[in-house]
């Protein structure tokens, strides 16, 4: 068997999909099992495996100035297919997998990995000068793939009938938690968490993007409902990179800010988060759309209670060990969080749930499952 795996993912901000695609390359890499392995990212092969960078490159902020211009974005559209073509032209033999949505033009045997819907779905939280093109990409991948891969049965399902695929050439495919999150005592992350002014288990946590998504209005919400002495003694702590239409999430949060009762952490760097996670009290989630909710998996192993909600693909991750709950139920949401905050016998056993339940996934089993699904081709 010959493969090309596009590793392109892997770059700043690292972001569950570039996880996913440095977990699989890694292991694909240590399990030696191809005939021929071959990376690639861009327009070219690439000899090592990119490392997750934790700072912002130089190429980065340019990036993001170029893709907000329609111009720019449609030419991209036009002009990188075809570069793409040229290179892998010759490589008919092999097979290719795109671990985020995309295929090029390519002569062999095609796979490509869905996280989720949400350039369909969810459109109106997408810059307008990218959705365009993230559908038109998303469209030619369902007209040219041979299998498709998803990080969850919610999202094979919802794929099948979205793009009336036969369920039998999609794969469910769960991802894990690196072996970084773990539980930790006060001793292991004093220095971390006296970096960021945060007392062991003295916190509520929310991972992930900025972006109205994420549900954080409602979290904000929820949380402002708790007596005032309990905000102060346990404050919502955020950490995430700043997506689309996140002005009016910004402005919520500074508000709370100016009250005492949350902070703002912007993106970390990827050796802090570890340590964040397991220092918490609570890990907090109440997404309203998620492909498999990696952040939830995240916190369970590291020893913390989750609340979360109940949509989409959360239930398959978090099963009966978080605390569940309608996203938009924000009475719920607070009651919940309440709940394990002061209640010790509660979290001690949502823990314990949860370290269970975190235990039953793990990145080598996507690796060989992903395995399986190309030799199905």
């Amino acid at each position: 068997m010959k493969l090309i795996l596009s590793v392109e993912p892997i770059r700043f901000p690292l972001t569950g999909i570039g996880r996913y695609t440095y977990e699989l390359a890694k292991g694909m890499l240590a399990a030696d099992t191809f005939d021929e392995f071959r990376l690639f990212s861009g327009v070219r092969f690439v000899s090592d495996l990119p490392e997750p960078v934790n700072q912002s490159p130089a190429s980065h902020d340019f990036r993001r100035l170029v893709q907000k211009s329609r111009l720019v974005t449609s030419l991209y559209g036009v002009l990188m297919p075809l570069i793409r073509k040229r290179v892998l032209s010759g490589f008919d033999g092999f097979i290719y997998h795109s671990t985020n949505f995309f295929l090029p033009p390519f002569p062999g045997r095609k796979v490509a990995t869905f996280h989720d819907l949400s350039p369909f779905t969810w459109s109106h939280c997408y810059d307008p000068a990218k959705i365009g093109y993230l559908q038109r990409g998303l469209s030619n991948t369902l007209h040219t793939a041979d299998a498709l891969i998803t990080d969850s049965e919610y999202t094979r399902r919802e794929l099948a009938e979205f793009a009336s695929w036969p369920l039998e050439r999609i794969h469910a495919v769960p991802l894990a938690a690196g072996p970084e999150f773990q539980p930790r005592n006060e001793a292991d992350i004093g220095s971390i968490l006296e970096h960021y002014g945060l007392s062991y288990r003295g916190y509520t946590l929310f991972v992930g993007t900025i972006e109205p998504r994420k549900n954080i209005i409602a979290l904000l919400d929820a949380y402002g409902r708790l007596p005032r002495e309990v905000r102060e003694r346990y404050p919502l702590v955020l950490s995430g990179h700043q997506g689309w239409k996140s002005e009016q999430i910004h402005d919520r949060i500074r508000q709370a800010e100016s009250e005492g009762w949350v902070r703002y952490l912007g993106f970390l760097p990827a050796a802090h988060l570890p340590g964040l996670y397991s220092g918490a009290r609570l890990f907090a989630f109440p997404s309203l759309y998620e492909g498999f909710g990696l952040p939830v998996l995240e916190a369970m192993q590291s020893g913390v209670p989750v609340v979360c909600s109940n949509n989409s693909s959360l239930p398959e991750v978090a099963g009966d060990a978080a605390l569940t709950v309608e996203s938009a139920d924000v009475v719920g949401l607070s009651e919940n969080m309440r709940r394990v905050l002061l209640d010790e016998e509660l979290s001690g056993s949502l823990t314990e749930k949860g370290l269970q339940r975190a235990g039953e996934f793990w990145w080598q089993s996507t690796v060989d499952r992903t395995y399986d699904v190309y030799a199905s081709m």
